[in-house]
């Protein structure tokens, strides 16, 4: 009879109220147990591996993960969202909750390699994916949640609308495997636009040989600086000699009228290591 009267009283009592979405910082928090499953999986994490999660947001994701890795670091600007967090599970003595700005991370921090498995904030996934891109050599694989417009032009092929410098920055130093999508019915609220699932992995060296990764890319930038414009005028426009350009571009065999969304990697590697 008293284990049913506590029962009871356990029932009625209050539940701890979830902090909510805040517009301004483009929250979607994921609810479908079905898909943090799954990221879980694609992560493959081993026992004693070190996760990032950018992004905590209620902790559904996090807790999966502390589950299988031996230490997770989650980053979450929302100070409501750290003090939930904190609570929901702050009894975890592997994880190490950060209260700031990704952006502003120190990736040196962490024990390399590490994975980052994560469901980006979409207003801020394109920087945050530069900023990965860029400590690539520290990361063993990357499993990210982000628009999947985002995930599109990741894994885009040159003469496509979604081919631009994401593109050639991802494949450049990763291999880029499209997972799968995800409904807007597995958030909460509901994003506004579709989801996926995207797998990076970084490559042992970069995909093709570049003198200085800094020249290829200020190329590359330029290059889609003026999307509708000729290669060769988009880059006089970025400040690049059109006559010396020219007649690289002869040399590398590419056509003066071509735009920059027609170019391969290869094409733009050996452009840029010409004109160096």
């Amino acid at each position: 009879m008293k284990k049913d009267l506590r029962a009871e009283r356990a029932s009625r009592a209050p539940q701890r109220s979830l902090p909510p979405a805040r517009k301004s910082l483009g929250q979607h928090f994921l609810i479908d147990p079905n898909i943090v499953r799954k990221i879980v999986r694609l992560a493959e994490l081993q026992p004693g591996e070190t996760v990032l999660e950018i992004g905590a947001g209620r902790g559904v994701l996090t807790e999966a993960l502390l589950g299988v890795s031996g230490s997770v670091v989650a980053i979450e600007v929302d100070p409501a969202l750290c003090a939930h967090l904190r609570a929901l599970l702050g009894h975890h003595s592997s994880l190490k909750l950060i209260e700031g700005d990704a952006m502003a991370f120190d990736f040196a921090w962490l024990a390399e390699p590490f994975l980052v498995v994560a469901n980006l904030p979409y207003y801020l996934s394109t920087p945050l994916l530069f900023r990965l891109l860029q400590a690539r050599q520290r990361i063993s694989r990357m499993v990210l949640m982000l628009q999947a417009e985002v995930v599109a032009r990741l894994a885009a092929s040159p003469g496509g609308k979604d081919y631009g410098v994401l593109s050639i920055a991802a494949q450049f130093g990763c291999e880029v495997r499209q997972a799968f999508s995800v409904s807007a019915s597995c958030f909460r609220p509901p994003p506004g636009v579709g989801s996926a699932i995207v797998v990076l992995t970084p490559l042992s060296r970069p995909r093709v040989a570049v003198r200085e990764e800094a020249v290829f890319f200020k190329l590359v930038r330029a290059g889609f600086a003026h999307r509708r414009k000729a290669l060769l005028n988009s880059l006089r426009d970025e400040g690049y000699d059109p006559d010396r350009t020219r007649i690289v571009m002869a040399q590398s065999g590419i056509d003066a009228g071509r735009r920059a969304e027609t170019l391969s990697i290869e094409e733009f590697a050996g452009l840029a290591n010409r004109l160096q």
